[in-house]
């Protein structure tokens, strides 16, 4: 069967940026920044997205071009006879499952609080009134089970399609809708009485901030951001390299997919902290952020209903752009698998992710009594912990130890295939061999280990005994 292509330079732009551009954009990255000090973790944030982020793009790009096969069968292209690196292709596509089933749901929270938006739903709600709603919708596995049947029917119905005709084509549409929309809400959150003060505390470095939350823990913040920020290191971004062609060299390709990526971030901000300090709202509120402090904001605001309701459309684009490109992550893996159709794998995929989709569904309301890290916890954080802690730290490390030692791929292998085509050439850069070899591998290691300890207090544990 004749490996399927994207239609357009655009779309593959579009597609790859959409996978990225997710929750992790304009949920965590606003409510980590207003934790972090602003300016400060945005300029630690861009920093790490560069020399951490955009290397390993590259390297998944030109593991999906060069062997023109989904994650699965990508290693057993490029690997010698023998070797054994295609064992992370099966536990990429492990990884991709993980990912949406929790996904799934968050992204049928945001389309649930859209459609509350549109009704008017927030309008005459206090404080307590919004808090109790999120409550009650955690609470309800008919609302977030619904939400979550919705968004897996939807997500596999488009990709059913096919490559171009759905995946690229209604990519396009909301990615550019989405930054059409964001832009509008930024504008207009610039213009509201206290914009200049929330723009000082996003824009203007404060260090003596930084120094008050901690300066490694900043960093740390940053650094874990910037990484995980381009969904690197399960094949999210390898698939869309096998579609492509070879025209362009890939480093400039992965330059521009960060460059959106870090845009749609950025501009989150600009719409939540001038927001914020203008209706006197606490930037530092977390996680809640979106889901209870920003409703009360949209509630004072002139309009509020309409930029609501905007704001929530937004969020369930880039929901929705991610769990499209997963899916077809999950699609192509499986037909190179089964070679079965795309119907009827996206039918079989559809179904078998609704139920590995229920756990995150039950973990607030049915199974809340399962607590994985303790009181507060839910089934989402175990399956977040599984995807951002071990799945991508360690299958980045996988990806980057493939491209640049003799008994993987090699360094020359890769970058011969990155290189090929017009754009800024990966090759020519000094040192990059060097560091991607030696220095880049230690610091996602350093990244690993970090997150261990943050859950389980390793080091505190040693150090007590």
């Amino acid at each position: 069967m004749e490996r399927e292509k994207l239609g357009s330079r655009l779309g593959f732009i579009l597609l790859s940026a959409g996978c990225a551009i997710g929750i992790g954009n304009v949920w965590k990255f606003p409510w980590l920044a207003g934790q972090y000090g602003g300016a400060t973790f945005l300029l630690f944030y861009i920093l790490f997205l560069v020399v951490l982020g955009l290397p390993v793009l590259t390297m998944e790009f030109a593991v999906g071009r060069a062997s023109q096969k989904s994650p699965v069968h990508a290693y057993q292209a490029l690997e010698k006879p023998g070797q054994k690196w295609h064992i992370h292709g099966y536990l990429c596509l492990i990884g991709n499952y993980l990912l949406m089933m929790m996904y799934t749901s968050v992204a049928g929270w945001m389309l649930h609080y859209f459609v509350l938006a549109l009704t008017g739903a927030f309008e005459g709600q206090d404080n307590a009134g919004i808090t109790a709603m999120f409550a009650d919708m955690l609470g309800n596995p008919a609302i977030t089970g619904g939400w979550m049947l919705v968004v897996v029917i939807a997500g596999f119905a488009i990709n059913s399609f096919g490559l171009q005709k759905g995946v690229e084509r209604v990519t396009k549409v909301m990615m550019i809708a989405l930054l059409a929309l964001i832009v509008l809400l930024a504008v207009h959150s610039c213009m509201l009485s206290g914009a200049s003060e929330g723009l000082s505390f996003y824009l203007k470095p404060d260090f003596a901030k930084m120094q008050e939350v901690g300066i490694g823990s900043t960093i740390v913040a940053a650094m874990n951001q910037a990484f995980f920020s381009l969904s690197l290191g399960i094949g999210a971004m390898a698939i869309f390299g096998s579609y492509i062609g070879k025209d362009r060299a890939l480093l400039g390709e992965a330059v521009r997919v960060g460059c959106l990526d870090t845009f749609v971030a950025f501009v989150a901000g600009l719409i939540i902290f001038p927001a914020c300090f203008t209706f006197n709202i606490e930037v530092s509120s977390g996680p809640n952020l979106i889901f209870i402090t920003l409703p009360n904001v949209f509630n004072n605001m002139f309009l509020g209903r309409l930029w609501g309701t905007l704001f929530f459309l937004f969020m369930a684009f880039a929901a929705m752009s991610t769990i499209i490109a997963v899916f077809e992550n999950i699609m192509s893996c499986s037909m190179d698998l089964t070679g079965a159709s795309r119907k009827k794998t996206a039918l079989i995929n559809g179904a078998v992710l609704a139920v590995l989709s229920l756990p995150c569904v039950f973990g607030y309301n049915i199974w809340s009594e399962f607590r994985p890290f303790g009181e507060g916890s839910a089934v989402l954080d175990l399956e977040d912990f599984l995807v951002m802690n071990i799945w991508l730290p360690l299958g980045s490390l996988v990806y980057l130890l493939f491209c640049t030692s003799r008994y993987g791929w090699g360094w020359k292998n890769f970058v011969k295939e990155a290189d090929i085509g017009k754009g800024a050439k990966i090759g020519v850069i000094p040192f990059v061999r060097f560091y991607a070899t030696y220095i880049l591998p230690i610091i996602i290691i350093i990244l690993f280990l970090i997150g261990m300890n943050d859950k389980f207090h390793i080091v505190e544990a040693l150090l007590g005994a």
